[in-house]
């Protein structure tokens, strides 16, 4: 049969106890050191006797640099530990001061819209109605101060807009001089151009009137007529050859 489960209590036997201790003692040793070894870890154990003797194990016999590295370890969880409660402190004292602080200014605001005012006494209406006046008033003089902006903006347009239309205007005037300059100067050279003697002046086509009477033909009308005309070479029309 097996070994039966041990049941975990004081050894009362003091000889039983002093031979456990030192057979558990050099096993757990054992096992740290087999631990250090085959995870390559930083093992120490410390195991002091129920006589007050001291056992220990540290890995490459660095007990106080493991211990060093131990309590900074821990000092740094205490200290998060620590500012984590404070903070969370911190937290709630600033939430119920932002909560109180939201309240005042919504009850604030209703007030300057005019409404729960059953809770103001005499002095905190007075208070509320100056603290408006001035609202008032610096709401007025801002008013007032964009106004004029405005309007001297308008006016400094509504100047660039008279000198760009006068500068307009000028060159209109110049326009119009050249053009009637040009005009009085056309009109003159018609009335007065060169004269152009009259045989190169273009002449009508000889026109020879066949079936007509040349005595009853007024002279001014023959004198109208070309020069080439036949009268000066024959004695007779060829009108009088008519049948």
């Amino acid at each position: 049969m097996g070994r039966g489960r041990v049941q975990l209590k004081r050894i009362e036997n003091k000889i039983n106890r002093q031979v456990t201790f030192s057979k558990r003692r050099n096993g757990l040793l054992k096992k740290a050191h087999e631990i250090s070894v085959l995870c390559d870890a930083e093992v120490a154990v410390i195991v002091f006797s129920h006589k007050g003797k001291l056992f220990e194990y540290a890995t490459d016999s660095c007990m106080e640099k493991i211990l060093e590295r131990y309590e900074r370890y821990s000092f740094a969880e205490r200290q998060m530990v620590t500012v984590d409660s404070e903070t969370q402190g911190n937290w709630t004292i600033e939430y119920s001061r932002l909560a109180a602080k939201i309240e005042l200014l919504q009850r604030n605001h209703r007030h300057y819209l005019g409404e729960d005012l059953d809770s103001l006494g005499l002095k905190d209406l007075q208070s509320l109605e100056q603290q408006l006046d001035t609202a008032i008033k610096q709401i007025r003089s801002r008013k007032n101060q964009l106004m004029n902006e405005a309007i001297s903006e308008l006016q400094k347009k509504e100047k660039a807009m008279r000198e760009q239309n006068n500068m307009l205007e000028k060159k209109i005037k110049e326009k119009g001089k050249m053009v009637a300059a040009e005009h009085m100067q056309w009109e003159h050279h018609q009335n007065h151009g060169p004269n152009i003697p009259s045989f190169m002046l273009p002449q009508p086509l000889p026109c020879l009137n066949i079936g007509g009477s040349f005595q009853d033909e007024a002279p001014e009308m023959r004198r109208n007529e070309l020069d080439l005309t036949l009268e000066p070479l024959y004695s007779c029309h060829l009108g009088c050859y008519a049948a």
